[in-house]
């Protein structure tokens, strides 16, 4: 295993193998979560839009959407739905008039706690040999490959 650089070629091939493990990945993942409903009673959408909540504290339905490479509509019906549950409000903002701030509630707060307690008991059975080096070049890669797509239009 070399630390130097791939020629573009050959890294283009390797990222596209990496590409070829994520869709897979995402899918089981968002089944998974999606399998939670019942417990949480989240689907996938209005979970993103909840851990964001919980990472980036109160945001704006836009800046969802450029976050998370979604369109702004579809996280709207995920917001107004995350409202009717009560797990999220929308509050005067007072650099925008007309895009209010999201923010979690305390039930909401509590969700998606519960989520993604669920979520690192399941991952924590990844077990393997797998080492803190590993995982940072894993995040690197990804980070990298979604920074170079930064300018792809969602909406």
């Amino acid at each position: 295993m070399s630390d130097e650089p791939l020629p573009p070629a050959e890294l283009a091939e390797r990222l596209a193998d990496v590409y070829l493990l994520v869709g897979p990945l995402y899918r089981r993942v968002l089944r998974k979560v999606e399998s939670g409903e019942a417990i949480e009673g989240v689907g996938a959408g209005v979970r993103a839009v909840l851990d964001l909540l919980r990472l980036n504290g109160p945001m704006t339905v836009p800046q969802m959407g450029r976050a998370q490479a979604l369109s702004r509509q579809f996280v709207q019906r995920m917001v107004n739905e995350a409202a009717q549950r009560g797990l999220v409000v929308a509050e005067p903002n007072p650099a925008h008039r007309r895009s209010s701030l999201i923010r979690l509630t305390e039930t909401g707060a509590a969700v998606i706690g519960a989520v993604i307690a669920r979520e690192h008991a399941l991952l924590g059975q990844v077990g393997g040999d797998l080492t803190r080096a590993d995982v940072d070049a894993c995040v690197k890669v990804l980070s990298r490959m979604l920074d170079a797509l930064a300018d792809v239009d969602v909406d």
